[in-house]
């Protein structure tokens, strides 16, 4: 064979094998999509929140072909199966990427499960799980040098937030994003509290206006 002839041939065998071995799915390239055989879960299931709100995550499931291709226009409906709570919406549609999804929220019992029931009745219907607790009404957080512990916290609306300040440099609390209005700055000190009860739910950022870096989330659920 000749050095031209080789060359054609592994251009050919690397362009099967970029596509997936002529569509099978199992490379990283496009195939093209048979029917659907398969449902399966990629997103949402077995979380932990809190009553009476959305989870933080989506629900989502995946339709593939028998080669594990993407396939799109599965219809799949949603519905709570126990537990209470709300899934939207009811019924969605798999995209070029195969997945479907939809936003969960759970209600005021516990555990929640939920659907993913395709039409096409060849696929199994999947079952979502969550767990929910109520809320703390009240939380509380280190300043420190230059952190803060914790930097993520959730509390409940109507509660309250207070702020220690136990580092050996000074540093301000400063809110940046959440719904308005926000808390007033707190300006540059080394000891002391604070205290801010939160009223609207929502997901709330502070910084340290002091140094680069020193940043926190506060997000306050129903």
């Amino acid at each position: 064979m000749s050095r031209a002839s080789r060359l054609t041939a592994l251009a050919a065998a690397w362009l099967v094998a970029a596509c997936g071995g002529g569509g099978s799915g199992s490379g990283t390239g496009p195939c093209t999509p048979g029917a659907a055989t398969q449902l399966v879960k990629t997103g949402g299931d077995g979380q932990a929140w809190y009553f009476n709100n959305p989870l933080p995550a989506g629900l989502s499931v995946k339709a593939l072909d028998a080669n594990n291709c993407a396939v799109p226009g599965v219809v799949v409906n949603w519905t709570v199966a126990s537990g209470g709570g709300g899934v939207s919406p009811a019924q969605s549609t798999t995209g070029t990427n195969g997945v479907a999804s939809a936003t969960d929220s759970i209600g005021s019992s516990t555990p929640q499960t939920v659907h993913a029931t395709p039409a096409l009745t060849s696929l199994p219907t999947l079952t979502f799980s969550a767990t929910a607790s109520a809320a703390p009404t009240s939380a509380a957080v280190n300043v420190k040098d230059n952190f803060f512990d914790p930097n993520a916290l959730t509390v409940q609306a109507g509660g309250s937030v207070t702020w220690t300040w136990a580092g050996v440099s000074s540093h301000t609390l400063t809110f940046t994003s959440g719904p308005p209005p926000l808390p007033t700055e707190t300006a540059a000190q080394m000891t002391g509290t604070r205290t801010i009860t939160f009223n609207t739910p929502g997901t709330y950022g502070y910084h340290c206006t002091i140094h680069s870096g020193m940043s926190g989330t506060l997000n306050v659920v129903h």
